[in-house]
């Protein structure tokens, strides 16, 4: 981690196990969410992609994260997810490598984003499947909301980070 210095150092793995370089989303705002298949939440997946295709002409990416680290929602191999996120909900965004988002296997990402932006409290951890980070056009973690705050109500926020 040490030699991260900035957002777009990063590169984590996509679903084909290739290095995702985040030095590509430079000059644009970045939504980052860690998701799952078998989660109440899951149909987050909808307004997920319905801000992709609102905003991604103006500037915004959306990544998925997949985890299995909260209730084991997220079982499947990289193409039973990305099969199921196209099927059911239509996703165009990219679904990057399945990931552990806490402890000590937790991916560079995520670790970054934590360090960056707590949550409530000051707590850094990531507390459910779903949690979201908006990442502005420079490169700076501006905000992070839990998985109860829908994409809809996140959307005026992610818009002014395109202007």
């Amino acid at each position: 981690m040490s030699t991260v210095s900035s957002f777009y150092d990063l590169k984590p793995l996509d679903a084909e196990d290739k290095p995702f370089d985040f030095a590509q989303l430079k000059g644009k705002a970045v939504l980052i969410v860690n998701v799952a298949s078998k989660c109440g939440f899951t149909p987050q997946y909808k307004g997920l992609e319905e801000l992709y295709q609102k905003y991604h002409a103006q500037g915004l990416e959306v990544l998925g994260f997949p985890c299995n680290q909260f209730g084991h929602q997220e079982p499947g191999t990289q193409e039973e997810i990305a099969t199921f996120c196209q099927k059911n909900y239509g996703v165009t965004f990219p679904v990057l490598k399945k990931i552990d988002v806490n402890g000590d296997n937790a991916d560079p990402v995520y670790k970054y984003l934590k360090d960056k932006k707590a949550g409530l409290l000051g707590f850094k951890g990531i507390k459910w499947n779903f949690e979201k980070f908006l990442i502005d056009k420079e490169g700076n973690v501006v905000d992070r909301w839990a998985s109860t705050k829908s994409p809809e109500a996140i959307g005026p926020v992610v818009e002014k980070h395109l202007k």
